[in-house]
């Protein structure tokens, strides 16, 4: 298959409530000329098409991500997207503070007032939300899901495929910190 030519185009998958603030996050960095969605819902007035045919936009839209709240399917998608030769942009949202020695990989939304921290690694796929604390040195493992205003202190590692609840503060026995 020949490569497509690079537009600065978004496409996301999911129109729902996550999708939402994932366009709002995308809107926000100010780095896409067009964003649309793809969803399954047959109702969903916003939806260009549907999941399944994302390879039929690989021409018009260069990047593509997903925005499920279910951590595997997310996932799979992210390869899927992958895989049909579209860019998995990382998106963080302007308001958030990222400190410069933090490592966030594709794929991932940092949205709206979140906070990570010195020498934080964020994996592949993650959702970090609006109003949430990683502290230094934490690594969140790909595919998490941090709930708004959730904490995750200095040095924890946060299993793969978790979700850490609104409001929640994780605290890790670790003499480092």
């Amino acid at each position: 298959m020949m490569e497509h030519s690079i537009n600065r185009n978004l496409i996301i998958l999911g129109a729902g409530g996550h999708g939402h603030v994932v366009k709002e996050v995308a809107e926000a960095m100010g780095v896409f000329d067009k964003i649309d969605f793809l969803d399954d819902n047959p109702n969903s007035s916003e939806a260009i098409g549907l999941c399944s045919d994302n390879k039929k936009f690989i021409e018009k839209y260069t990047y593509a991500i997903p925005a499920f709240g279910n951590n595997k399917l997310r996932m799979e998608w992210i390869e899927r997207l992958d895989n049909n030769l579209f860019k998995i942009p990382t998106l963080i949202h302007p308001t958030s503070y990222v400190s410069p020695s933090t490592t966030i990989h594709l794929g991932s939304v940092i949205e709206a007032k979140a906070v990570i921290n010195t020498n934080s690694r964020i994996e592949k796929g993650c959702i970090i939300s609006v109003g949430s604390i990683i502290d230094h040195d934490a690594i969140i493992n790909y595919g998490c899901h941090v709930d708004c205003g959730a904490v995750v202190k200095s040095y924890c590692i946060i299993a793969p495929l978790s979700r850490i609840n609104s409001g929640q503060v994780i605290k890790c026995n670790n003499l480092s910190g």
